[in-house]
C-alpha cells in the first residue's frame, strides 16, 4: 500500500496523471488554486468555441466496403458540406473505404449501377440540400447497392439550419445500419474537458468533436465526466469548492447539484445501467474506498473495506458487477466484485500497472491503460480468455471510453506536447485525431444512444 506522497512519485504526472492520482488524492489542501468556479446556467446556451475542430484520419482497415458518397446538390449554399461529414463518419468507423469520385448526381438521378460494380464499388450515395420557404433545410439522399443492383434507402429530413450537422450524422447512421446491419454512433455525443490557460471547460459535442456546447466553465479543474444511461445528465468532479466534489448536471436545463460532498476527496462517479445509483470513490473514512450514492445525494453506502486504495468504479452492462482499480496487491490493478459489495477478484495480470477500466456494451471486453516501460497505452482484454491487445503506440494515453455500439473507443493522449482526443477501431488500425487550436483536451466520455 502506498502513502499519499508515494502516490505522487508513483503517478509521475501529478494532476495530469488524472485517471488514478487525480481521482483519488488531488482534493487535499493546496491541490488547486483559489479561483472561483463559474456555474453553468449562463453558459449552456452558448456554442463551444474554445476549440476549433477538424478531423484527421489515419490507418487502413483490413476489410472495408468500397463506397462512393457524391457531393450533395446545393450543399454549398447551406453552409455545411453534408457529404463531407458523411464521408468522414463512415471512414472513421474503419468499415468503409471511401472512393474519391464526385459526379453531378443527386437522389433523383437515374443510376446505372453496372459500371459502378465493374469499378469495384459496393454502394453509392447521392443527395441534395434544399432551402425551404420557411428557412428550414430539406436533406434528401438515396443509397444504392451496386452489388445487388438495387436501391436500399431513400430518405428526406427537414431540419433547422442549426441541426444540419446532426442530420448529416443521422444520414451516416442510416447508411451504416443498412450496410453493416447494426446501429451507427455518428449522431451520439462525447463529453470532454478543455484546458485553455487557467480555464477549464466541460464540453458536450457531436461524436466527431464538432459543434456542441459548454456545460461548465471554471477556473478550477474538472475531471471524470460520466453520462447517465439516458444521456440527459452528466456526473463529474469539480474543484470549484476547493476540494473534489461530485456533481450531477441536467444537460437540458443546466441545473446541477452536489451529490457527493463529504469530508476528504469525492471522485470517480459511475452510473448504474438503470440510472438509479452512482458508484463513487470517497476518502471520508481515511483511505479511499468505493461507495454507492443516489443521483440526488444522500448518505453513501460503503462497498469496499480493503487495506489499499480503491477507485475508478465502472458497472458491468447488466449492473450486477463493479470493475475498479485497487493497489491492494501492491500496484494498481483492475478487480471485479458484486455491485452490492463482497469479495473481489483480480482481473488484470499483464504488467504491474493497469488503470482506467472501461467495459464494452456487450460486457465481453475490458479497455484500460497499462504501463509499458515508461509509456502509458490503451489496451483491451478479452474478459473470457484474458487475451491482451495493444491499440496504441503513443506514450501518454488516458481515459478510454467505448462507443455505445462497442465498435470504437475514444481516449486522450499527448501528441507533440499537446493533449488531444483520439478515436480508434478495436483492432487499432483506424485512428482519428480530433484537432484543436492549441487547446488541451482531456477526460473523454462517449455518450449513449438515444439523442
Amino acid at each position: 500500500m502506498f502513502s499519499d506522497s508515494s502516490f505522487s512519485r508513483f503517478a509521475r504526472r501529478s494532476l495530469a496523471r488524472r485517471n488514478f492520482l487525480g481521482k483519488l488524492l488531488v482534493g487535499g489542501p493546496g491541490a488547486v488554486a483559489a479561483v472561483t468556479g463559474t456555474g453553468a446556467a449562463g453558459l449552456w446556451s452558448g456554442a463551444a468555441r474554445a476549440a476549433d475542430f477538424r478531423v484527421e484520419i489515419t490507418g487502413v482497415g483490413a476489410t472495408q466496403l468500397p463506397v462512393v458518397v457524391s457531393s450533395f446538390r446545393d450543399e454549398e449554399t447551406a453552409g455545411l458540406p453534408v457529404s463531407a461529414v458523411i464521408r468522414a463518419d463512415l471512414e472513421r468507423s474503419g468499415l468503409f473505404r471511401l472512393i474519391n469520385v464526385d459526379l453531378p448526381m443527386n437522389e433523383r438521378s437515374i443510376v446505372d449501377l453496372a459500371p459502378w460494380r465493374a469499378r469495384g464499388v459496393d454502394a453509392l450515395v447521392a443527395g441534395s440540400v434544399t432551402k425551404l420557404a420557411d428557412g428550414r433545410l430539406d436533406v434528401r439522399y438515396k443509397l444504392w447497392d451496386a452489388v445487388r443492383s438495387e436501391e436500399l434507402l431513400g430518405q428526406s429530413k427537414v431540419v433547422q439550419s442549426a441541426d444540419l450537422r446532426l442530420a448529416a450524422h443521422r444520414v451516416a447512421d442510416e447508411i451504416y445500419r443498412s450496410l453493416i446491419g447494426e446501429r451507427g454512433v455518428f449522431s451520439t455525443r462525447i463529453a470532454f474537458v478543455v484546458k485553455s490557460g487557467q480555464r477549464h471547460t466541460l464540453h458536450v459535442t457531436d461524436a466527431d468533436g464538432e459543434g456542441g456546447q459548454i456545460a461548465l466553465s471554471s477556473g478550477e479543474p474538472i475531471i471524470s465526466p460520466a453520462w447517465s444511461p439516458d444521456g440527459k445528465q452528466l456526473a463529474y468532479v469539480s474543484f470549484e469548492d476547493q476540494k473534489a466534489v461530485v456533481w450531477v448536471q441536467n444537460l437540458g436545463t443546466g441545473a446541477r447539484q452536489r451529490v457527493a460532498n463529504f469530508r476528504g476527496s469525492n471522485s470517480a462517479p459511475a452510473w448504474s445501467p438503470d440510472g438509479q445509483r452512482l458508484a463513487v470513490a470517497l476518502s471520508q473514512e481515511g483511505q479511499t474506498q468505493l461507495y454507492m450514492v443516489t443521483p440526488t445525494g444522500g448518505a453513501p453506502q460503503r462497498l469496499t473495506r480493503s487495506s489499499g486504495i480503491d477507485t475508478e468504479p465502472v458497472f458491468s452492462p447488466d449492473g450486477k458487477r463493479l470493475y475498479f482499480v485497487s493497489d491492494r496487491g501492491g500496484g494498481p490493478q483492475i478487480y471485479r466484485m458484486p455491485a452490492a459489495g463482497g469479495a473481489a477478484e483480480r482481473i488484470t495480470f499483464n504488467g504491474n500497472y493497469n488503470i482506467s477500466p472501461a467495459i464494452s456494451p456487450d460486457g465481453k471486453l475490458l479497455a484500460c491503460v497499462t504501463r509499458q516501460n515508461s509509456a502509458y497505452r490503451v489496451v483491451t482484454q478479452d474478459l473470457e480468455n484474458g487475451t491482451f491487445m495493444a491499440l496504441t503506440d503513443t506514450q501518454d494515453d488516458e481515459s478510454p471510453s467505448f462507443a455505445p455500439n462497442g465498435r470504437m473507443l475514444v481516449y486522450a493522449t499527448r501528441v507533440r506536447g499537446t493533449d488531444v482526443l483520439m478515436t480508434s477501431t478495436l483492432d487499432g488500425k483506424i485512428k482519428t485525431r480530433l484537432l484543436s487550436s492549441g487547446a488541451q483536451m482531456r477526460e473523454p466520455a462517449w455518450g449513449p444512444f438515444g439523442r
